[in-house]
């Protein structure tokens, strides 16, 4: 799966202008967050076809800053699992970067090494 973060114009309807651009291309946004930053907006979404999702939210005016593998892991609803993830990720020495929730319970995580990380978890 792909981790897109867009930069996006700090108006209404941005995120409504996004959801149908994807939409209309049949490409499901799987998970994401989004925050102010400096007057813009910063999203994260994660979809699979980022190719298609790229041209679609620059059609809408938007910008894609960065497209990336993550890391999607499905997670028990009980208290310390997070903890116990992010810390055999810690212990082999990978960075964290990025963190969020997605649909059915995963969490989506970006590292400074994949490899290492998904061996770890």
């Amino acid at each position: 799966m792909k981790d897109l973060k867009i930069i996006l114009e700090n108006r209404p309807g941005t995120f409504a202008d996004i959801g149908e651009a994807l939409g209309k291309v049949g490409i499901n946004i799987e998970g994401g967050c989004g925050f102010p930053c400096e007057g813009k907006g910063i999203a994260h979404i994660l979809i699979e076809d980022s190719a298609a999702a790229r041209r679609a939210i620059e059609e809408t005016g938007n910008k894609v800053l960065e497209e990336r593998e993550v890391i999607v892991l499905d997670l028990e609803d009980r208290p310390g699992t997070l903890g116990q993830v992010c810390r055999r990720i810690a212990s082999a020495g990978v960075n964290m970067d990025l963190l969020y929730l997605a649909t059915n319970n995963r969490i989506v995580i970006g590292v400074d090494d994949l490899g290492k990380a998904r061996t770890a978890v």
